[in-house]
Order: C-alpha cells, then structure tokens, then sequence
C-alpha cells in the first residue's frame, strides 16, 4: 500500500485531468524514474486515503510499525497521572471509534 497506492492515485489524477495521453507523458522522455515521480505525486492524495482508513480502524491505513516495549507496574497506584490521564484519553477515543463503527454497520445492513 506505500508504494502502489500513491502512484495508482497520481495515474489516475493525470487521467482525468488529462486523459491518457497525459499518463502516458509521464512515461515519456523525462529523466529520473516515472514510477518515482508518480509515487511523489499521488503521496498527498495516498497520506488523506491512509488517515481516513485509520480512522475506521486504527493501523487499517498504515504498516504496521516496530514499537519498543517496557515494564508497567503491576501495582496500578505505582502508575503516574500522567500515564493515567493517557490511557483514559485513549480509551475514550477508542469507544467512540468502536461506536462510530457499530452506527456505520448498522445502517449499512438497514439500506435495502
């Protein structure tokens, strides 16, 4: 999806403005590799496409990426505010997230 989404994106964008003949100029004579100059056109289009997917359904849109990983105190009391506040911040988006969809699911399975 990093790679293809965006040149698919900037080849359709050039169709439309242009039809194909201006799809097939990128193509053409220019130096540097077309494929990468498609790719750097359709990146803004393909960064909307991704965060709306994310939106939806949180790493939908994005690679999975490495993450680093630390020790959390069993004990909850020995958890900081800070890191209490966090994880309340990120629960309650998540809910809404996870009602947004039901409301989405439901009303596709009402429409005829």
């Amino acid at each position: 999806m990093q790679d293809a989404l965006p040149v698919g994106l900037a080849a359709l964008e050039r169709v439309r403005r242009g039809g194909p003949q201006e799809l097939i100029e990128a193509f053409g004579g220019a130096e540097g590799d077309p494929l990468e100059r498609l790719r750097q056109e359709g990146e803004p289009a393909a960064s909307r496409v991704r965060e709306q997917l994310d939106q939806v359904s949180p790493g939908l849109g994005n690679p999975v990426m490495k993450v680093e990983v630390r020790d959390v105190p069993a004990d909850p009391a020995q958890a900081t505010t800070a890191e209490a506040t966090q994880l309340q911040a990120r629960l309650c988006s998540i809910e809404q997230r996870l009602r947004l969809l039901e409301q989405r699911t439901f009303q596709a399975e009402e429409l005829p």
